[in-house]
């Protein structure tokens, strides 16, 4: 590879991330728009149904992929969620016990509540997101006795969230798929030990889109809960509300990495369209006497999604009113979808 293709490719890597901490910061977002405004107990509820279609979606065939499916339950567990977070950029810890106990830990700072937004998270949510994922891996494996044991949460003061999980030698009822235990600290960690991705099949390029795709993974899921648990009124003012305080807050940020300019409503095209390809969208820019409008021909987030709902897009509404507000005062975006809703749309830009 040449240096020039070194160079291009750096940069698509650069923008790619761009896209994942965008997501990302939705996510986070998207999670404390509805804890305060509409309460503890719908955001718990929100987590759960978020982590627990995640898990049903993406634990077993993730084990296949990271080549899990063969160890021991509780192990192959700890070392699935070890894996499948460190592609995504989350820091994790794995120590192994024996084949029936495994701990992960999760360190501070925070991936899911990154910088500030740790004060704002109950616990009862923190809890929610465990019993969505961690509570039902045995119930995904058909092994009635594993369980998880909860021994720290950082949003309690804690320092991280950690437990481990556990294959006891009986079964378990409901409510023992996830206990507590504060009175237990997890091993120290050690990186010698903890499993490592065959290099051969995850080369950077893959490991770079992943790392991409962890993020957006979450808006993918969280968007169509939103609309099932609140309705499309309520769900869409919050996923629209949520996209514009992010993209106002996050536009300088993302920008450095496409090298995009700011001021103009040029500018926010240009940005847009880049955007677009760093998400794999196929999109087209034309110009009329200075204003700009972008076909978007695909939405690979919500691609295949079977509850999609038309209150979905208020998550690009949302993100894109508030990058627009970030790159420049009075920069207006507005979206008209094609006859009957869906794709295409057509972004103006002015």
């Amino acid at each position: 590879m040449t240096e020039a293709q070194d160079g291009a490719q750096a940069a698509k890597w650069l923008r790619w991330r761009g896209v994942a901490d965008l997501y990302h910061a939705y996510f986070t977002g998207l999670i404390l728009s509805v804890v305060t405004r509409r309460g503890t107990s719908a955001a718990a509820e929100f987590v759960f149904r978020v982590f627990r279609r995640q898990q049903q979606e993406r634990f077993l065939p993730g084990l296949e992929k990271l080549g899990l499916s063969h160890l021991p339950p509780a192990v192959a567990a700890a070392q699935y969620h070890y894996l499948s977070n460190w592609i995504g950029g989350v820091g994790v810890e794995y120590m192994y016990e024996s084949d029936r106990k495994a701990w992960i830990r999760y360190p501070p700072p925070r991936w899911i509540w990154k910088g500030t937004a740790i004060c704002g998270v109950p616990g009862e949510v923190s809890r929610a997101m465990l019993r969505g994922w961690h509570a039902n891996n045995g119930v995904a494996l058909g092994n009635p006795r594993l369980g998880f044991v909860c021994t720290k949460q950082s949003v309690d003061g804690q320092d991280g969230l950690e437990g481990y999980y556990c294959e006891y030698d009986h079964e378990i009822e409901i409510d023992q798929r996830l206990v507590f235990a504060r009175h237990l600290e997890a091993p120290l960690f050690d990186p010698a030990t903890a499993p490592a991705l065959p290099v051969a099949s995850w080369p950077k390029p893959r490991l770079e889109k992943a790392y991409r795709n962890y993020a957006m993974e979450y808006v993918r899921t969280a968007a169509p809960v939103m609309v099932q648990l609140f309705g499309p009124e309520d769900a869409g003012y919050l996923l629209h509300l949520t996209g514009k305080l992010i993209g106002m807050q996050y536009f300088e940020e993302i920008a450095r990495g496409f090298s995009a300019g700011k001021g103009t409503a040029r500018d926010f095209a240009a940005f847009l369209g880049a955007l677009f390809e760093a998400q794999d969208d196929i999109a087209e820019i034309t110009e009329s006497g200075g204003a700009f409008e972008i076909g978007q021909a695909t939405w690979k987030l919500m691609a295949d999604v079977a509850d999609d709902h038309p209150a979905c897009t208020s998550v690009l509404r949302g993100l894109f009113e508030g990058l627009a507000a970030g790159c420049g005062r009075h920069i207006a975006v507005q979206m008209r979808p094609a006859a009957g809703g869906g794709l295409p749309f057509v972004w103006s830009i002015d």
